[in-house]
């Protein structure tokens, strides 16, 4: 399905505005300090999107790298790092079928996008392409996989309110299931955009699969290129104890 919100590159950014960048390029350094067995220069984001925290880590020094698949976003983040005087390599490809020219040190992949590895054989083929273009010794940082899937809070509707340079988005995200046999689920995000009294509304469904905690592991271990390193707690360098809709996976190169 051709995306919609996607293609709105501008719109999207300021919907997720939201993030706090910063923050997150220093619990990457953390993770990078605490569990990397090697040096990192070089970093890729995978699904970069508008790359936000790419962004601030080209600012800090590193060599970076956007991946994507959306011509749209790959246009803007060319734009954008022109105009803040940044540096980033731009790479348009599928996130589950890719290969770098030159090898990174640390990767990531943000916001649950990796839920668009939408089965268990494009799951194995997305940690293929991770570790062709990954050093051995290097971290791959999975943010918000869909794990939580017990709490009935799972699939309730979220909606915020984003505000920037006289533009007002309503953003709608839910997760509905599908077809539980098959761990189907259907994911919703909508967007309604206020913009100098133009009203525009767009809307994305997507039908994807939960990949359970433990089937993460079996998969890990089938493709044998990663250590297994843990779930951890989204905002700090701590293993989780218990399930949690906001987690991160930390995987390291063999």
């Amino acid at each position: 399905m051709r995306s919609q919100i996607y293609n709105q590159a501008k719109y999207y950014e300021i919907a997720f505005s939201f993030i706090n960048a910063k923050k997150q390029a220093d619990l990457f350094e953390k993770f990078i300090r605490t569990y990397s067995r090697i040096k990192v220069r070089r970093i890729l984001d995978i699904a970069c999107g508008t790359a936000l925290q790419l962004r601030e880590l080209a600012k800090r020094g590193h060599i970076t790298i956007g991946l994507d698949v959306n011509s749209q976003m790959i246009r803007y983040l060319k734009k954008t790092s022109l105009a803040e005087k940044l540096d980033i390599e731009v790479v348009k490809a599928d996130m589950n079928a890719f290969k770098l020219k030159k090898r990174v040190d640390f990767a990531y992949i943000m916001m649950g996008s990796i839920v668009y590895a939408k089965n268990n054989d494009l799951f194995l083929s997305h940690l293929k392409s991770v570790a062709s273009s990954l050093r051995s010794g290097g971290l791959y940082l999975i943010e918000n996989i869909p794990i939580h899937w017990t709490d009935p809070t799972f699939f309730k509707k979220q909606t915020w309110i984003t505000k920037k340079e006289g533009v007002e988005i309503k953003t709608t995200y839910q997760i509905l299931p599908k077809n539980p046999l098959k761990q189907e689920i259907t994911q919703i995000l909508k967007m309604e955009i206020k913009n100098n009294g133009i009203e525009r509304e767009f809307i994305d469904k997507d039908d994807l699969k939960i990949i359970f905690p433990e089937e993460i592991k079996l998969l890990i271990e089938k493709n044998n290129e990663f250590e297994f390193l843990g779930f951890f707690h989204r905002n700090k360098v701590k293993l989780l104890k218990e399930i949690s809709p906001n987690n991160i996976l930390v995987l390291r190169k063999k």
